[in-house]
């Protein structure tokens, strides 16, 4: 399994995830994932705390072909703030919050369907 240097151009499900990472495309990577259409990449966010308009950037970069960002919250689901909610909505995305594991499960179903959707995936152990 090839190591992951910090994007994979393409969309790709996730194959695993858990042990503080995710598998996916043939890697494999310690750390939070930021899955776009474009591609995946490193998120640096390691705590729900951590996630802010500025680290879900990419996200809005792409707005034009996302239509749902599914935020894996970690081990436990979160409330997504109104003011970031707000941010993505005036882009025209959705925001879902839930547990990682949730989180990587619905954008695998998503993407299967062909649906504009992208994930930011905390990683857990």
């Amino acid at each position: 399994m090839a190591r992951f240097d910090g994007f994979v151009p393409g969309r790709h499900q996730i194959d695993a995830f858990g042990a503080g990472g995710f598998r996916f495309a043939d890697m494999s990577h310690r750390g939070s994932i930021l899955a776009t259409p474009a591609g995946i990449r490193i998120w640096p966010v390691t705590a729900f705390a951590g996630i802010t308009r500025e680290s879900l950037q990419q996200v809005l970069d792409e707005a034009e072909g996302i239509d749902f960002l599914l935020i894996g919250t970690g081990h436990d689901i979160a409330f997504i703030p109104a003011s970031l909610r707000e941010a993505f909505r005036e882009a025209g995305i959705t925001i879902e919050g839930m547990a990682t594991g949730a989180a990587a499960r619905t954008y695998n179903v998503l993407v299967g369907e062909d649906r504009r959707v992208a994930a930011a995936l905390i990683a857990v152990d």
